[in-house]
């Protein structure tokens, strides 16, 4: 836990850093935001631009990091914490990505976000799949349903479902970065697909768990 503090720790100090290298170098309208084509339309002023994504970073960090100390299950958080870390490292490792490619766009370097974003993502939501298959009942990590959240039962095996989807969603999404005009599709049906399969599956096991339950 220490070492994962401690390089998500120096990836939000990195996000900062490169803002202030590239501080000189920017104009003083920046493009920060894409369509689903990679064209750009929209603009920050330099300031917002540049530091943005640093606080927004810095912020989502806080979040994760206060969520095991707060949930009322928290001692089960505890029994995945190096999944949940390892989730939150590669988040801020992904929106570092996505910052980098901001500022280099702005300065020339005209990578497309549909080349990146796809990328990162279908790594993220892999992660997520093992952070999913590992996590134990609590309110804020994993599926959580009505039904994961009443039955200890019911949300192993919809999480252990959902993990294995997240990993094919994730899987799909890097696909995204070869058709990059379709990318936005390779990202949103696999995720609303798994949304919906495992709030299905979830009902449906819990409805399984109290015939059981009324046969005893």
């Amino acid at each position: 836990m220490r070492k994962a503090t401690i390089a998500i720790t120096g990836l939000v100090l990195l996000s900062f850093i490169l803002s202030i290298y590239f501080y000189p170098q920017v104009p003083e309208q920046m493009a920060t935001h894409w369509n689903s084509e990679g064209e750009v339309d929209g603009y920050m002023s330099k300031l917002w631009g540049l530091f943005f994504m640093p606080l927004v970073i810095t912020g989502l960090v806080i979040m994760f990091l206060v969520i095991p100390k707060i949930d009322p299950l928290k001692e089960n958080i505890a029994k995945f914490r190096k999944y949940y870390d390892g989730f939150i490292a590669i988040m801020v490792l992904f929106m570092v990505a996505v910052h980098l490619q901001i500022l280099l766009w702005n300065t020339g370097i005209q990578i497309s976000p549909n080349a990146v974003i796809p990328v990162g993502i279908g790594l993220l939501f892999y992660y997520i799949g093992i952070l999913t298959e590992n996590a134990e009942q609590n309110w804020f990590i994993g599926i959580r349903t009505p039904w994961t959240l009443s039955s200890e039962r019911v949300w192993k095996r919809t999480n252990r479902l959902g993990g294995k989807l997240f990993k094919i969603a994730g899987i799909a999404a890097i696909f995204g970065a070869f058709f990059p005009e379709l990318a936005i599709y390779f990202i949103l049906v696999p995720v609303i697909f798994v949304a919906g399969i495992t709030v299905v599956y979830s009902y449906i096991e819990y409805q399984k768990e109290l015939k059981e339950n009324e046969r005893k």
